[in-house]
């Protein structure tokens, strides 16, 4: 039986109003085109939205980056984008960098996970989606899935899980990657992952191979060079059977973190975990929300979805993510709400600097 692949690859193609939500016309017009590829390209596709961005959930028995699965998704972003720019949507194809496919969409603005695999007993697979954040987002619940003995119980008494997990980090400035293998490089690791806006974990492996978590590490603004938006990441993680278990997976979602994006990419706030029905950024163009959707895996076939977050246990950290808002709101323009310098390079500030460089005079010993 050949591997199954999952594909999940998402842009910003316009939405209303303002940075609140994804458009229906557009979600329409992209399922159907990935349903005319169902028993083709595709084996089985989903489609859905955070906030403002289209979300394709494919898949196939093509393998990871394969330019036929890559420019369908081209094609679907592209021909929403029309749609968008009909309507005159806001931000219509922000996230395209460029009118040409050149094989693979990594690189012109869409965010893509991939994982391919040979089907277990049972497989279920957890898609995350982010809106109004950066791909480092994920590190902290990467780290307490994969690596907390405290939040996954399986690392202490589930034999297949007990040797650990290889973490593959990327360094998304340098453009370099490094592994570390937890428990025993949980220090090093740690070290690097915390500086999230720097530091991103791309995978996650069993100590023998099995591939358990995929993100995707586009960071759109160091594409760009300019503010286009932020990068709103998203992540695949398989759950079961030598692997944490579905309620390890969405655990650290328990508790509220305090992630980079919020309003124009340049803010830190509260990372709130919701159903899709919630998933519209209202407040300050947020706060930052996720969603997640789980499947079964069946021969390719996605069975579900099931909405993990639309549940009351996660009433209380949705309550507390509020307060949270409503603490670092109160900062205004002073840091820590507002991001460092450093990482306001590649937003809307560098213009406000531009108009007042020549008015600043140098100061004497």
């Amino acid at each position: 039986m050949p591997k199954t692949t999952i594909s999940v690859i998402k842009a910003d193609v316009g939405s209303f109003p303002g940075h609140s939500r994804t458009h229906p016309k557009l979600l329409e017009k992209a399922a159907k085109m990935l349903k005319e590829q169902r028993g083709k390209l595709l084996i089985d596709s989903f489609v859905t939205h955070c906030g403002d961005d289209l979300e394709l959930i494919m898949t196939h028995a093509h393998g990871v980056d394969n330019v036929n699965v890559h420019k369908l998704a081209w094609d679907v972003f592209m021909e929403c984008t029309k749609i968008a720019k009909s309507m005159k949507l806001y931000g219509a194809g922000q996230d395209m960098l460029s009118d040409a496919f050149s094989g693979n969409v990594r690189g012109l603005g869409p965010g893509v996970a991939e994982m391919e695999f040979e089907e277990r007993g049972s497989d279920p697979v957890l898609i995350f989606m982010a809106d109004k954040t950066e791909p480092g987002a994920w590190n902290f619940f990467l780290y307490k899935i994969f690596a907390d003995p405290f939040n996954t119980a399986g690392l202490v008494i589930d034999p297949s899980m007990h040797e650990g997990f290889v973490f593959e980090v990327h360094d998304v400035i340098k453009k370099r990657r490094i592994t570390f293998k937890c428990p025993e490089e949980t220090y090093t690791l740690l070290s690097y992952i915390g500086a999230c806006s720097r530091y991103v974990i791309k995978y996650v492996y069993r100590k023998d191979g099995i591939i358990a978590a995929s993100t995707s590490t586009e960071k759109l603004n160091l594409t760009a060079g300019r503010y286009v938006g932020k990068d709103d990441p998203v992540m695949i993680v398989r759950a079961q059977s030598g692997l944490p278990s579905v309620g390890e997976v969405i655990e650290p979602f328990c508790t509220p973190t305090i992630v980079a994006g919020w309003m124009r990419g340049s803010h830190h706030g509260p990372f709130m975990p919701v159903g899709v029905c919630d998933a519209n950024m209202t407040r300050f163009d947020g706060p930052p929300r996720c969603i997640c959707l789980g499947f079964q895996i069946c021969n390719g076939e996605l069975i579900g979805p099931a909405d993990m977050f639309d549940d009351v246990g996660f009433d209380r950290v949705r309550a507390r993510c509020n307060e949270l808002a409503d603490m670092i709101r109160n900062q205004g323009p002073f840091e820590p709400h507002r991001l460092s310098l450093e990482e306001m390079e590649y937003t809307t500030l560098p213009g406000i600097e531009k108009q007042f460089r020549t008015r600043w005079e140098p100061i004497g010993e």
